[in-house]
């Protein structure tokens, strides 16, 4: 069994413990949960991914060779290129944090997540 702490408000808290209380398999909403989350960065992945395209296509440039020159000042600060570059640094970080859930949650005998 996981013994789970979570940093949340105690109306959250006890509006969770209810609906653990009419689940029948607390595997299953455990992975529902961890199934959504990493829906949802997949879903903000694609998002982000859209937009760089938007950007590549009308500045005809890679995002990557746009930001080595933004990040070298070759760009200067136009809102579409603060813009642009914003969103390589979160579609970088989403990356990360995709791939960490990914990685660090799995289970164990068929019945535990290792956290």
């Amino acid at each position: 069994m996981l013994n789970l702490h979570l940093n949340i408000n105690p109306k959250t808290a006890r509006r969770l413990k209810k609906v653990l209380e009419y689940s029948r398999d607390e595997e299953a909403f455990a992975q529902n949960i961890i199934a959504y989350q990493v829906a949802e960065l997949r879903r903000a992945l694609l998002n982000i991914r859209l937009d760089l395209q938007a950007f590549e296509e009308k500045y005809q440039l890679s995002s990557q060779d746009f930001f080595r020159r933004y990040e070298g000042g070759e760009m200067g600060d136009d809102e579409d290129f603060m813009t642009w570059a914003g969103l390589v640094e979160l579609l970088a970080n989403n990356e990360t944090r995709l791939r960490g859930l990914e990685g660090r949650l799995q289970i164990i005998d068929g019945n535990c997540a290792k956290i």
